[in-house]
């Protein structure tokens, strides 16, 4: 957090020195704090700009011992020491010297390398270098300066041990002649205070100051000199700066007394100005100077020579002794050096000198491009980061100055991050759109610096940058739903289907679970049918399909990733079962029996094409596996009867003659279509006869199993005393079936009396649509003297067909109504006793098993008005007369 206001710290060391010993003591140290209005103005300044926490400024001497304590930065921040281990706290310098470390075990920060001042500063005053400490976590920025305070560790040196100065005896009093200047490079008052020359009598010291702050001394005349006296002087000067300890320079002046030359050289201008362009060429001219001397002859001969130059403008500029033409001789540098100033002698023969100021300004160009120092950088950055979030930090320098140190930053390429100017010459990197790992992972992000000069300079520093993945995409299935066939009769645990979902993030967020969802198929859980690879996708059959069962089995799966919190997507499976020829046909009529013999009617007087009968059959397999065709295998008389190929109808196919058999047996093959084959077969006996004595009598020598017929003379005896039991029964019973009438009628109606033909139970062809094509009515006609009656086929129809209902109970209901057939009063099986002749119910007693019709047949027989007539007496002895024969070829007997 920001402090309340910004602290200015100084840490000021002074230093006592006792001149009598001479001895160097420890300088000592103590605090001074003070709060300065301005600096609380830029701190607040700062806290707007964000990014910095705090400013502090350290005061320390110069050649301090590494490790030596600068000062509590924890505590003049305010920070915790926690706080500088979590927040990965470090000193950024930008320079190869690192002068300070940061002990963030203690929060203090001490010296890590030897500081020296005019190495590092030279004569700039005050000197002070500064650097950062930069926190993450949030990220924190505090600036801290050192101020490197001079001691005073350099005395004054001249350049030369000697002076040797050349001075006529003629000299005018008051001539002045400049000695070389003692180079000091400490500052302040350890710096150059003062010149001393030795005791003599004709010299005395005179000290000036030049612009820049610098000293030198004059020697000025003040009594004639006389060679014949003294051709020789030798004087010592001392230069002493006001450190303490105090330091001293000497440099001895040797002065050879000359013959008389009574005239100086004359400069034209006291001072000359000049600018030179940086970088300039060795040899470039920069200004000339000229001097003239009134002498004549070697005295008048002049020579220009650069004087009191520090030793850094000595390697760079030179002069012609000549001419006085001051050019380049070594690099000019506007960031070391904005200005030059020196001092240019014109000396004659005689040794008469005069001097003028050269002051050179230096311009600057574009010779330094920007220098781009990493702060700081995070990667990786999540790709769910918020819009702004700060990934680096740039420090931008140009020591070139005005245009051509303005420096603006930007991004190269179209990337999703922008730069942003916090402070001067720093620079935050930060998102400026969501990121999306799966568009894009990774960055190579280019960062240009380009200064204002011309032409302009820039720098290029790229940061690779990494994109971290969470889990915001779900398991996509390229398929909303996805079919499969398998066959029935399967192997458990064959491989149905593989499922692949695709998911685009990374690592663990992308690894795909399939799981099987929960639900039933039926009454039974899917698991039970089939189970899919959790890894794989891959989905297995549990168990072996029947197509009979169970045609299409639609489940859903589930794809579920493995991050946190897990994302899924479902996708729907369909598995058609596919059918197989497993089951051969079924043969639904004729009805076989095991001990009955039922025969299909055939009047001899029957034309080509008389539908006999019709052969149904039904195949449980679908498609071509259940297209069944009818072929007759065996027949008694092949050229008499034919098989329809697709609709199983026997035909005559000539006309009967009274030479063909009465009985007829024929056997239809049933195939269906499927590969390979299944067939079943059925046994049809036809009787050709008109009357249904000629059948019976022909049909009781059908052969029928050993045991029955080796015990025929008991059954003929036991049903003789049935016969005889039942007429005597008969008489008696007849006189109350009328009271009770309509209680048979009631029994009637709650019975299910089949229809003819016979279908099994859940069986119906309705409207022709399925493997019965058309439905036929039978017409029976009788007359009223005759025994002989007849029975025809009617055309197709379908107002009395009988159809299943559909909730598969067995009840069976008319088609165009809801009431039962029995209900109606003029209902054919109600009167049946009044359409047919004994001989058609008797028929129907020995051809169909079922007790109710027996039952129905027999009270229609006995329950008339007619039944005392003749017909009815004829009727009751032929049914006594034939009951033994009935019972002998086991039909079922009709209860009464």
């Amino acid at each position: 957090m920001l402090m309340n206001s910004d602290r200015r710290i100084s840490r000021v060391f002074s230093s006592e020195i006792s001149l009598s010993d001479m001895a160097y003591q420890q300088p000592l140290c103590k605090w001074r704090l003070y709060v300065g209005l301005q600096r609380i103005m830029i701190m607040l300044l700062f806290f707007v700009l964000n990014n910095v926490a705090g400013q502090i400024r350290y005061s320390i001497p110069e050649e301090l011992k590494k490790g030596s304590l600068i000062g509590n930065v924890a505590q003049d921040l305010g920070l915790d020491l926690r706080r500088l281990r979590s927040g990965r706290a470090r000193i950024v310098t930008g320079e190869n010297i690192q002068y300070t470390e940061l002990k963030t075990d203690k929060g203090i920060l001490v010296v890590n390398e030897r500081i020296d001042r005019e190495q590092l500063c030279g004569d700039v005053t005050p000197c002070s270098f500064s650097f950062e400490i930069i926190l993450e976590n949030p990220m924190e920025l505090h600036h801290i300066t050192i101020e490197v305070l001079d001691v005073n560790d350099h005395p004054p040196v001249f350049k030369k041990a000697d002076i040797m100065l050349d001075i006529s005896e003629s000299a005018n009093l008051g001539a002045r002649f400049v000695l070389d200047s003692a180079e000091d490079p400490d500052v302040g008052v350890n710096g150059l205070q003062n010149y001393v020359l030795t005791s003599n009598d004709n010299f005395v010291l005179k000290q000036h100051v030049n612009p820049d702050g610098s000293k030198y001394a004059e020697m000025v005349l003040q009594k004639q000199l006389d060679r014949e006296e003294a051709p020789h002087l030798s004087l010592k000067l001392v230069a002493v700066d006001g450190g303490n300890p105090q330091r001293s320079g000497t440099v001895s002046i040797d002065i050879t007394v000359l013959d008389a030359n009574d005239n100086a050289p004359v400069f034209n201008q006291s001072v000359y100005k000049a600018t030179v362009i940086e970088n300039a060429s060795r040899g470039t001219n920069i200004v000339t100077v000229n001097a003239t001397d009134a002498d004549s002859g070697s005295n008048g001969y002049i020579t220009y020579s650069i004087s009191n130059v520090k030793s850094n403008i000595a390697d760079l500029l030179s002069i012609d002794q000549v001419s006085g033409t001051l050019f380049v001789s070594g690099p000019i540098d506007f960031e070391k050096d904005k200005k030059y100033e020196l001092r240019i002698d014109a000396k004659d023969q005689g040794g008469l000198t005069d001097s003028s100021k050269v002051i050179i300004e230096v311009t600057d160009v574009n010779d330094n491009a920007p220098i781009l120092n990493e702060m700081s950088f995070t990667s990786p950055v999540s790709e769910d980061s918020p819009l702004g979030t700060t990934i680096g930090i740039i420090n931008i320098k140009d020591f070139d100055s005005g245009e051509n140190g303005q420096v603006s930053c930007r991004i190269e390429q179209n990337a999703p991050f922008k730069v942003k100017s916090s402070l001067r010459n720093y620079y935050t990197l930060v998102t400026d759109t969501v990121l999306d790992r799966e568009r894009v992972s990774e960055y190579n992000i280019t960062v240009v610096a380009t200064d204002a000069g011309m032409p302009p300079l820039s720098t290029k520093k790229t940061f690779h940058l990494k994109v971290s993945d969470v889990n915001d995409n779900a398991p996509v299935f390229p398929q909303s739903v996805y079919n499969a066939f398998i066959s029935e009769n399967n192997s458990p645990g064959v491989s149905v289907l593989t499922l692949r979902a695709q998911d685009p993030d990374e690592n663990q967020n992308a690894r795909i679970s399939y799981i099987l969802e929960d639900a039933n198929i039926g009454a039974s859980p899917v698991s039970e049918y089939v189970s899919i690879n959790a890894e794989s996708g891959v989905i297995h059959a549990v168990r072996s399909f029947d197509y009979e069962q169970i045609k299409l089995l639609v489940f859903v799966v589930k794809a579920q990733d493995g991050g946190s919190p897990p994302l899924s997507s479902n996708v729907t499976v369909k598995i058609m079962i596919q059918d197989q020829n497993d089951n051969p046909p079924q043969v639904l009529y004729p009805v076989q029996t095991g001990g009955s013999v039922v025969a299909e009617m055939v009047p001899r007087s029957a034309d080509v094409g008389y539908l006999v009968t019709k052969v149904v059959a039904i195949d449980v397999d679908s498609g071509q596996n259940a297209w069944l065709s009818y072929k007759l295998q065996k027949a008694t008389d092949r050229a008499l009867f034919e098989v329809g190929l697709q609709n199983g109808e026997i035909r005559t196919i000539r006309q009967v003659t009274d030479k063909d058999a009465v009985k007829q047996r024929l056997t239809v093959i049933v195939e269906d279509n499927g590969q390979p084959s299944r067939s079943a077969t059925v046994i049809v006996n036809v009787a050709v006869a008109d009357s249904f004595p000629e059948v019976l009598s022909e049909f009781t020598d059908f052969p029928h199993d050993k045991e029955y017929n080796d015990n025929l003379t008991f059954y003929l005896v036991l049903a003789l005393a049935v016969v005889s039991f039942l007429f005597i029964t008969c008489l008696v019973v007849i006189i109350s079936v009328k009271i009770y009438r309509w209680r048979q009628s009631r029994v009637l109606y709650h019975s299910s009396l089949p229809v003819i033909p016979y279908y099994p139970p859940r069986y119906s062809d309705t409207l022709g649509t399925g493997t019965l094509p058309h439905v036929y009515n039978y017409e029976v006609c009788r007359t009223t003297d005759s025994r002989r009656s007849d029975c025809k086929f009617g055309g197709a129809g379908s107002q009395n067909v009988l159809i299943m209902d559909p909730s598969s109970t067995g009840t069976m209901q008319r088609i165009q109504s809801e009431k039962s057939i029995l209900d109606e009063p003029d209902s054919p099986l109600e009167h049946l006793g009044q359409h047919l002749t004994p001989h058609q119910l008797i028929g129907i007693l020995l051809f169909y098993p079922n007790s109710e019709t027996r039952k129905l047949s027999c009270s229609s027989i006995l329950d008339s008005d007619r039944l005392f007539d003749t017909h009815r007496f004829q009727m009751v002895a032929f049914f006594s007369e034939h009951i033994l024969i009935a019972s002998c070829i086991q039909f079922r007997s009709c209860s009464l």
